[in-house]
């Protein structure tokens, strides 16, 4: 920590630079692009800050971090306070300090964005969770007495893992039911270890531990337990965060040949079977010389930059819209066009090509314009007629998006859900159909972000509490 300083407004109208890895150099390997701000980085950063008495970067941020308090602790050379300030509403800072998109949200909001670059209050978050990791002082401080009320999770990425934190914080007992072999939801599947390393995802975990959170894993709710058993079983309130892992698919012509996979696979099996680490684990994946990613957003990214990373010559984005609507993060897309992915824009699929052994040889390919906006606002693309054209890949991955897997909808007749697979739950409260049963993040909206997933476990936490304490008479 900093000895405490005269404190100096810093005026400059850009972010003090984040250091990372050079592109010759990361494509090389997994390790995590972004280094980190040193302790006068960040306080030289922290100087930006206005402190502003409307705070409208808290109103940008789904859990209400209270930025501008953290903010000046890191000034005043208190790292600690700062990593306290923030857990005071966010579980997770060194994961949201790495992954949200804060420029569309907190730093969307910022007074300093309005004559240059916001405050980089990401950055400032990542340093403050990162130094209380370094320091061994991670972790929740308060929590109340148990009050011997039990809730099950289910899921634990950021839905659940905040609703579980939050619940263990108010005195109940909690037990998180996680399908997979580990932890972490899409923290752990899907995103990759140059963006999130596994290890912060399984620290952020081990402080949840630490609060009394029980953890069951390789438990699919829907298989070893329906929720009805789980009431049955004594739990008094249910969250489901069960995310979104069922891909999508666009049904083209060839989308059944070999070497054609879902995002959702392919870094699945990079990042939660650890085929990265081939051959220290057992798990590989097929390497290619050139492949093809439909998508443009963070998860089309991520797809990309792990199939650089394992040695494919060409790497192509395959979009429809040009890179001004593109929905990936504009980090993610820079980090793609430093490390050699080859942008095709204003371009759609429209067959996958094969040979005789049912082995994906290319992809056609046809040009678009942009038209009229459609119902979200963007511009309609338009298939220019003549234009198509040849790719050659040996690899195709569809990064296009996710809904909710069927199983818990299926297993549970009285759950309202959406044509497409959503659970229907109210925005304000995460209630679902039935009472006691609540749902957030990505089993509700499809694949969204990290943050308001978090936001929306946030929500049901506090639901649940207001609900057993009405249901029990209690204040």
């Amino acid at each position: 920590m900093l000895e405490p300083r005269e404190m100096k407004r810093n005026m400059s109208n850009e972010k003090t630079p984040m250091p990372s890895l050079q592109p010759d150099e990361r494509i090389r390997g997994f390790e995590e692009v972004a280094t980190g701000y040193t302790d006068e980085m960040a306080v030289n950063e922290a100087n930006r800050c206005l402190n502003c008495k409307n705070r409208p970067c808290v109103s940008g941020c789904p859990v209400q971090v209270q930025i501008p308090d953290f903010i000046m602790h890191i000034r005043e050379g208190d790292f600690l306070a700062a990593y306290q300030k923030i857990i005071e509403t966010n579980g997770l800072p060194a994961v949201c300090g790495r992954v949200c998109p804060q420029e569309s949200q907190c730093e969307k909001y910022c007074v300093r964005g309005i004559k240059g670059e916001p405050v980089g209050i990401g950055r400032l978050e990542r340093f403050a969770a990162d130094y209380a990791i370094e320091n061994g002082k991670t972790g929740q401080t308060k929590t109340e007495a148990p009050n011997g009320h039990k809730v099950a999770v289910i899921g634990s990425g950021p839905a659940g893992l905040t609703c579980a934190a939050d619940l263990a914080k108010l005195g109940y007992d909690v037990t998180v039911f996680e399908a997979f072999h580990t932890a972490g939801g899409v923290l752990k599947y899907g995103i990759p270890q140059f963006r999130l390393p596994k290890e912060i995802v399984d620290l952020e975990i081990e402080s949840l531990k630490s609060m009394g959170v029980k953890i069951e894993l390789n438990m699919v709710i829907g298989k070893v337990f329906t929720v009805e058993e789980l009431f049955a079983d004594g739990f008094e309130a249910v969250f489901i965060g069960s995310g979104a892992g069922l891909p999508s698919f666009m049904h083209l012509p060839g989308e059944e040949l070999n070497d054609v996979y879902s995002a959702n696979e392919y870094l699945t099996r990079i990042n939660l079977m650890h085929a990265y680490l081939f051959p220290i684990y057992d798990t590989p994946i097929k390497h290619y010389k050139s492949v093809a990613v439909v998508g443009g957003g963070n998860v089309a990214m991520d797809a990309a930059r792990c199939a650089k990373r394992l040695g494919s010559e060409h790497v192509y984005i395959v979009y429809r819209r040009s890179q001004d609507e593109m929905p990936a993060r504009k980090e993610e897309v820079h980090h793609a066009m430093e490390e050699g992915i080859e942008f095709h824009l204003l371009t759609n699929p429209v067959e996958i090509l094969g040979n005789e052994n049912n082995d994906v040889t290319g992809m056609r390919l046809v040009r678009m314009e942009l038209g009229e906006p459609d119902a979200t606002g963007r511009r309609r693309p338009v298939v220019i007629e003549g234009s198509e054209y040849d790719l050659e890949v040996d690899a195709v991955i569809i990064a296009i998006g996710q809904t909710p897997n069927p199983l818990i909808k299926n297993t549970t007749p009285d759950l309202e859900t959406q044509k497409w697979g959503g659970i229907v739950a109210n925005e304000e409260t995460g209630a679902t159909s039935i009472p006691g049963v609540y749902a957030g993040g990505d089993a509700v909206t499809g694949a969204a972000t990290v943050i308001l997933a978090m936001g929306a476990g946030k929500t049901g936490a506090a639901s649940i509490d207001k609900y057993l304490k009405e249901k029990h008479g209690e204040s």
